[in-house]
């Protein structure tokens, strides 16, 4: 049974920084994408950012265009654990942050992921 666990979400202010980690269990996932979505309220699910493996230990991250600059996608393979900085909140940035896991192949879309944690919510006060 693969499980992944989001922490790290809570309520800031504008201007902070946040930390979400995912912990994934079941498998080793280090050849595996790895990616972040949100969705905010009456708004449909987004991707964030995404974090790829080349295949040589070299993993790339991509982004959405809105949050290139403030967000940084990295992964720890020993813990199974991959990770979303978030630096410089804005309000725009509410919503459950959901972390997920394709097995075959880069992507975008939310629809080919195969594995989705519950979500954690940032709330992000003006």
């Amino acid at each position: 049974q693969v499980q992944l666990v989001e922490s790290g979400g809570g309520l800031v202010q504008a201007g902070a920084s946040l930390r979400l980690s995912c912990a994934a269990s079941g498998r080793t996932f280090s050849s595996y994408t790895m990616g972040w979505f949100r969705q905010a309220p009456g708004k449909e699910r987004e991707f964030v950012a995404r974090i790829d493996w080349s295949g040589d230990s070299t993993y790339y991250g991509y982004y959405a265009d809105s949050v290139k600059g403030r967000f940084t996608i990295s992964r720890d393979n020993a813990k199974n654990t991959v990770y979303l900085q978030i630096y410089n909140l804005k309000p725009e940035d509410t919503a459950v942050y959901y972390c997920a896991v394709r097995r075959i192949g880069f992507s975008q879309y939310d629809y080919v992921y195969d594995y989705w944690g519950q979500g954690t919510q940032v709330t992000v006060s003006s």
